[in-house]
């Protein structure tokens, strides 16, 4: 394994339990992603606390409004410097393309390097049946690659999806595209409330970039042995 594609999902709102999370699997994940809850409750200064200090950030703030707005947002977002951050393809492409220029025009700005466009497919808590629930008649599979060759053509970087949809979003968008896989589950590790699960040695072998990894790191007994264990699979090595 040249890099460690495991982003840490720190979903919490306590900024203190965050930073210890943070502090024992240093070195051990690629990167750390903060989310609404904690961006809900700490805002940008919390968002330094936790993730400053060169650690590569994943902002996970998914936004979804008017272009006008989102590009304000993805303005304030780049102040962060964040690695990735996201928005909803379902905001439609002149939302997504007003996004990422608004990241080009504000990282020139402040001398920064732009950070990646992601636009989030179909949640990976949701089944066909609540696709479906929500007016949808495509399949998933339809749906997420419908999403994703419109945030392709407004000029995202990647999307986020589920490992199942990798195989598919590879053939039609390229090698070029980035692949963020959330849900991601250890064979050792409950699935909670993901749906539409891998593990992380499947996931990779199927294409992704990067995988988001949270509560089988955060929620274990020893979460930098967590950390651990997955890079050892990752790599291909006995975990045991």
């Amino acid at each position: 394994m040249t890099r460690n594609p495991v982003f840490c999902a720190l979903d919490t709102t306590d900024p203190e339990a965050a930073l210890a999370l943070a502090r024992k699997i240093h070195g051990l994940v690629g990167g750390l992603k903060l989310g609404l809850e904690f961006f809900a409750a700490n805002g940008p200064a919390g968002v330094r606390a936790v993730a400053g200090g060169g650690v590569p950030l994943f902002l996970d703030l998914k936004f979804h409004d008017i272009p006008n707005t989102v590009a304000g947002a993805i303005r304030g977002a780049v102040r962060l410097s964040p690695l990735m951050t996201t928005l909803h393809a379902g905001g439609g492409a002149e939302m997504m393309r007003a996004a990422v220029d608004a990241a080009g025009s504000e990282a020139q700005r402040l001398g920064v390097a732009r950070p990646k466009i992601l636009a989030v497919t179909v949640l990976t808590s949701m089944s066909g049946d609540d696709l479906s629930a929500t007016g949808v008649g495509s399949s998933m599979v339809d749906q997420v690659r419908r999403l994703a060759a419109l945030a392709q053509e407004a000029g995202v970087d990647g999307v986020v999806c589920s490992a199942h949809e990798v195989e598919a979003l590879r053939a039609e968008c390229g090698p070029g595209f980035q692949l963020v896989i959330p849900g991601i589950r250890p064979a050792w590790a409950a699935a909670n409330d993901q749906k539409r699960v891998l593990t992380p040695s499947e996931a990779m072998a199927k294409g992704a970039d990067w995988l988001v990894i949270g509560r089988p790191i955060t929620a274990a007994a020893d979460p930098a042995e967590a950390a651990a264990h997955i890079a050892r699979e990752l790599d291909g090595a006995d975990p045991r």
